[in-house]
């Protein structure tokens, strides 16, 4: 089946080079321009992937970001972000607010391809193991139900962002296991882990907050000193 890949506003121009790529690759791209172009389309059309191509700037990096959360509530379709922005934090409150992955303008196209092709293969593994498998993870008052993609701490809900609840899953099905900042890395963004301990950091405190009853005194999360983090 021929996958589809939605591509919003394009204000960069880099889909202009990419174009070639995805039809070398048998994608088919579809363009639009407004956020209202974006959610019909997300509604009537199937659509595999999204290249939401917006601007992050200002305090609080504008709408891009709220753009990018109301997306995530509505889908759980992939989302590469693709920005001017290089800023370290850009980067980060993109992706705790859904996006899958994130890029710059200056990427090598065929790098953005390699990436692309890569959460088209997650997307679609993902949706085959949630039509076969039926799995529930508990430890103690901790539930993870990866069939509904909730989280539940001692019976009440706790809400975590896309990229939150892969590493906490990844975590649990791993339970007892040290995993570094790099097997993390690696295993939810399928790419070397270059620099990415503040990444790692920032979520996991965040997964704390969200779990823990006291997060200095961690029930559930904790950090190996030197070695990395594990459940259990």
């Amino acid at each position: 089946m021929t996958k589809t890949i939605l591509v919003f506003n394009n204000s960069t121009g880099i889909m202009d080079r990419m174009a070639p790529l995805f039809t070398g690759e048998g994608l088919k791209m579809v363009q639009v321009s407004t956020v209202e172009e974006l959610h019909q389309n997300l509604e009537r059309k199937t659509v595999h992937l999204m290249l939401i191509d917006v601007e992050l700037e200002a305090e609080g990096w504008g709408n891009g970001i709220e753009l990018i959360a109301g997306l995530r509530k509505r889908s759980s379709v992939p989302i590469i972000i693709v920005s001017r922005q290089t800023a370290e934090t850009a980067k980060i409150m993109a992706l705790n607010s859904g996006a899958d992955d994130y890029v710059t303008v200056s990427c090598n196209p065929l790098e953005l391809l390699a990436r692309v092709k890569s959460q088209l293969r997650r997307y679609t593994q993902l949706v085959n193991v949630r039509e076969t498998i039926n799995c529930i993870y508990r430890i103690d008052g901790l539930e993870v139900n990866d069939v509904q993609r909730t989280v539940y701490v001692d019976g009440r809900e706790v809400k975590l962002t896309p990229i939150e609840y892969k590493i906490l899953r990844l975590l649990v099905q791993e339970r007892g296991k040290v995993l570094s900042i790099s097997q993390i890395y690696e295993s939810i963004w399928h790419m070397q882990a270059i620099g990415a301990d503040n990444t790692i950091a920032v979520h996991i405190r965040h997964i704390r907050e969200k779990i823990e009853n006291n997060p200095r005194e961690p029930r559930y999360l904790k950090v190996v000193w030197g070695t990395g983090y594990k459940v259990g």
